[in-house]
């Protein structure tokens, strides 16, 4: 995770928490003078979108008086959704079983996409199995993660 991914999470997460969802990620997307910070929440119950709204109004409030992000920024608060996103090693342990699709952020073995099944995690490797390949990605090299909804 970057420095400025990190300094996010510790400012934001708390407040998330405080309201009684659960920060599941946060992503900084920094295109030029547009970027977009988006932050994942979720909840037992689900998520609304009375929820995005309230935990929006309440980021919005320590965003402006922190002012974390010196660029021209979109603030959005989303849920998951069924494609949840994966950030974390506890994350990718969690969702063992599930169909994943994987970016590098460089080549591995010759390639950055990798979909297949989540075989779960050792240390800080994420284990998927591709083709009846079983592949170790260091959770540091992920640079996207995602769940692939099935639809039985």
């Amino acid at each position: 995770m970057s420095s400025k991914l990190e300094e996010l999470q510790a400012l934001l997460a708390p407040v998330v928490e405080a309201l009684g969802y659960q920060c599941w990620g946060i992503e900084f997307l920094s295109q030029g003078r547009h970027s977009l910070l988006r932050i994942y929440i979720d909840h037992a119950n689900g998520i609304l979108v009375e929820d995005c709204e309230k935990v929006s109004r309440q980021l919005s409030g320590v965003l402006d008086v922190e002012d974390p992000v010196s660029s021209e920024y979109t603030l959005e608060v989303s849920s998951p959704g069924m494609d949840r996103p994966l950030f974390t090693i506890e994350q990718f342990a969690a969702h063992a079983g599930e169909q994943v699709k994987i970016k590098l952020r460089s080549p591995f073995d010759g390639r950055r996409n990798f979909q297949g099944l989540l075989r779960g995690v050792e240390e800080q490797d994420v284990v998927v199995l591709v083709d009846d390949h079983e592949y170790l990605l260091p959770i540091d090299s992920i640079d996207k993660a995602n769940i692939v909804p099935s639809f039985d």
